[in-house]
């Protein structure tokens, strides 16, 4: 009979560990961004971003750059699964990665609609889009 030896193939204690520390990091900075996000479209963008003379239509349009980053999610889960099915996942991972940094970085660079008018509510509408796609793949569905 022919030798047989039991291989280990065990996942190491520390990975799982590692792993479960990732999720909850990643999730509560999640929810930090989207609580900031919120905070900021009820109290700053509605002032900043989008001038109307009625400040109801201003802070409908600040939630509604808030609902834009959810509902381009399943959207960016679509794109960039087929993204990670094709050019493999480590890939994806990272261009998402850079993408939701450069367009929360961005965010905080765009100046308001007093110095650059109606294209101040156009940029923040474009990256909060951005946001939201690259998000798609990474986070909990919302």
């Amino acid at each position: 009979m022919a030798d047989t030896k039991e291989v280990n193939t065990a996942v190491p204690r520390t990975r799982p560990r590692m792993v479960r520390t990732a999720v909850v990091v990643g999730t509560v900075l999640e929810h930090y961004d989207f609580f900031l996000y919120g905070t900021a479209a009820a109290l700053v963008f509605n002032h900043q971003f989008f001038v109307s003379d009625s400040p109801v239509v201003a802070s409908l349009a600040a939630f509604a750059t808030f609902a834009v980053g959810f509902a381009a999610r399943p959207v960016g889960a679509v794109l960039f699964g087929h993204l990670g099915d094709t050019l493999g996942r480590r890939r994806t991972l990272i261009m998402t990665l850079l993408l939701i940094g450069t367009a929360t970085g961005l965010m905080g660079a765009i100046p308001n609609y007093g110095t650059i008018g109606v294209w101040a509510p156009i940029l923040l509408v474009t990256l909060r889009l951005i946001q939201g796609l690259s998000f798609g793949v990474n986070g909990p569905a919302p």
